[in-house]
């Protein structure tokens, strides 16, 4: 038998070249012959017949369509007898599966797997019943199998159905119900994403305005100290001081810094002062005097003559309509103005309504200090529930949740003062449940970690916060994050777990200044690329100026943050008395020997007969069990009398020691 050199390399069975063609059908001929029995004439006519070129059809006088690729492969695959006998079974190839679809119009090579596939197109369906009948019994055709029908449905419902997206859901609840303490916190799918905080003993002076006196002018420093009615005295730099209280003239091009702070200002000087940063620890308030008084769409500035709008306001033609709306609401000279970003669509009358609020404010203020005496208060901000309404309230807030009355008719008196576009479908309830309000939404756990220096991370790692005076630092841990992952891809997993993470408690702690985050190094710079952008697009949502750096070959790298406002632990915790901040205390082995060294030194004064240590239990056992001989030694050798008194309820990092001269 012969290779088939007539049907085209693309017709014939996947990876059957004609080679290996020539072969089977050389074998099949052979076994053929073998099995061959008397009474089956014709086979080897037969076998020519279905050799036949394809132009032979016609001559049968049936007419029919140029036969495509698939039907002439099936024609070929009918080797049937022309005296109507029984067709030679073949051998069939290996069934070989393709991930791919078979295109349209393309059946396989005769018992290949053409058999398998999925049904004809309709027009093949029907060159294949214009065929002649034979008299022979036609192959077996087998149906297509289910599986396969449910493998090519099953992508259709896939694309038809698009991916489910979680839809955002903001929360505030406000805590008001105790008078001690008030806290709010924005919860963002369950999850706390803000967290405000103001107590009685750490009540806010931030925007606070006061009337002080300069206490003393530094040239050193470039600055003044006030006083303002604190117990700490207000930090005044030369830059933050208007030129109106310049004791002396000056040309109106003159840079302050070309000055010398004693010549413009005096000791004893009144000035208006606003606290723009909060005291902390030794430190004073910072003060200034370009005051600004924040209302819901606009912050007036008094004795300043620049105007502008919020960068967050990006359309030209939105601030172009705002720009309108200032310029015809008429704002006196010599006081300027910045539009804030929640000034969006809203009306004029609403604007208009804001100014006039704000100037009549600015009026009082200045009445007050023309009429009191320094020290004196002249403006006191709102409290903690309308602050937070008026600087970060959004029409994304879907529900309002106040424990307390009062905060509740405070919440509504906003919102009706709000835009129809702003509003939308804010509502504001009251919190009825057995519960407390912060416990019914799992909200207690959240904050009870955001004072504690280990954060977990959701695939096994943490990160560790550690306030100093200097700077913060960020340490990184994968922990177990990916167990089943490769190593580059488990540390890639965790720095990209702990830049959203540090991001979110930088703005819950409300940490500031200098902060170096330590990332577990990482070899793929793509991967070290894909973390500083994380950083970045994770720190868009903080309202405080951030600047970043590149994440060094060390895996360091350095943020800095503006403060806001005083870390939110200041308010809630206190110095520890015993290790004085360092979480540490000596053990008691090294207490011990501390407190025998000192008694060491005492006895060996001439004119010491006694000694009385009254020491925490632990130290006095352990002195009195492990250091006996010693002792008993040192008053031998020195003649005194050595009392060890346990104190059960003195704290372990105390102790008191007397020497005696009796």
């Amino acid at each position: 038998m012969t290779n088939d050199t007539t049907k085209p390399a693309d017709e014939r069975p996947n990876g059957q070249g004609p080679e290996n063609n020539g072969e089977e059908r050389s074998i099949l001929s052979r076994v053929s012959k073998w099995l061959k029995k008397p009474g089956r004439p014709g086979e080897e006519e037969g076998q020519a017949a279905g050799q036949a070129s394809p132009a032979a059809a016609p001559a049968s006088g049936q007419s029919a369509p140029a036969p495509s690729s698939g039907e002439t492969s099936r024609a070929e695959g009918d080797t049937t007898s022309p005296t109507g006998s029984k067709p030679r079974r073949r051998k069939r190839p290996p069934r070989r599966r393709s991930k791919t679809p078979r295109p349209e119009g393309q059946q396989a090579a005769p018992g290949g797997e053409g058999e398998h596939a999925a049904p004809a197109a309709p027009h093949e369906a029907e060159a294949v019943k214009e065929k002649p009948a034979t008299p022979a019994r036609q192959p077996r055709q087998r149906p297509p199998r289910k599986a396969a029908a449910r493998s090519t449905e099953a992508p259709k419902a896939t694309e038809s159905r698009p991916p489910a997206k979680g839809n955002t859901t903001l929360k505030l609840l406000i805590n008001t119900d105790e008078p001690e303490e008030c806290r709010l916190v924005l919860l963002e799918n369950g999850k706390v994403e803000s967290f405000y905080v103001e107590t009685v003993s750490q009540a806010q002076t931030k925007g606070n305005i006061y009337k002080g006196r300069v206490t003393a002018v530094e040239a050193n420093l470039q600055a003044a100290f006030v006083d303002y009615g604190t117990e700490k005295n207000g930090f005044l730099p030369f830059g933050d001081i208007h030129p109106e209280y310049y004791a002396n003239e000056v040309a109106a091009d003159t840079h302050w810094k070309d000055l010398p702070i004693q010549d413009v200002l005096s000791k004893g000087q009144e000035v208006l002062v606003e606290v723009v940063k909060e005291a902390t620890g030794n430190k004073g308030a910072t003060l200034t005097t370009y005051l600004s008084l924040p209302g819901r769409y606009l912050v007036l500035m008094p004795g300043s003559d620049s105007a502008g709008i919020s960068r967050k306001i990006e359309s030209e033609e939105e601030r172009n309509k705002l720009r309108e709306m200032v310029d015809s609401v008429s704002i006196p000279e010599g006081i300027g103005y910045i539009v804030r970003t929640a000034s969006q669509e809203i009306t004029k009358t609403a604007l208009a309504q804001d100014v006039r609020y704000l100037l009549n404010l600015w009026k009082e203020i200045k009445k007050q200090g023309q009429t009191l005496k320094a020290p004196a208060l002249l403006h006191k901000e709102q409290n903690i529930v309308s602050r937070f309404l008026r600087d970060h309230f959004t029409s994304e807030i879907e529900e309002i949740l106040v424990d307390d009355e009062e905060a509740l008719a405070q919440v509504n008196n906003f919102l009706e003062l709000l835009p129809a576009a702003q509003r939308k479908s804010t509502v504001a309830k009251l919190h009825k449940g057995i519960q407390p309000l912060f416990h019914q939404y799992h909200v207690e756990k959240q904050i009870e970690q955001i004072y504690q220096p280990t954060v977990p991370l959701h695939s096994g790692g943490s990160i560790v916060i550690n306030p100093t005076e200097a700077l913060v630092a960020i340490d990184v841990n994968s922990g177990r994050t990916g167990k089943d992952k490769s190593f580059e891809d488990a540390i890639f997993l965790a720095n990209m777990e702990a830049a959203e993470e540090l991001s979110r408690q930088l703005r819950l702690r409300d940490l500031g200044g200098l902060i170096v985050v330590d990332f577990i190094d990482m070899r793929d710079s793509k991967h070290i690329r894909e973390v500083e952008k994380k950083v970045r697009d994770s720190m868009k949502r903080d309202k405080a100026k951030v600047d970043f750096s590149k994440i060094s070959k060390f895996g360091l790298m350095q943020i800095s943050r503006q403060k806001m406002a005083a870390p939110v632990a200041v308010g809630s915790y206190r110095i520890c008395p015993h290790c004085q901040g360092r979480g540490m205390v000596r053990s008691v082995e090294t207490q011990a020997l501390v407190h025998f060294r000192h008694i060491q030194t005492g006895v060996t004064r001439k004119d010491v007969k006694r000694v009385v240590c009254r020491l925490p239990m632990e130290v006095a056992q352990y002195i009195l069990n492990k250091k006996r001989a010693d002792l008993i030694e040192l008053e031998q050798e020195n003649q005194v009398e050595i009392s060890i008194i346990p104190e059960a309820n003195m704290p372990p990092t105390e102790s008191k020691i007397d020497f005696l001269k009796e």
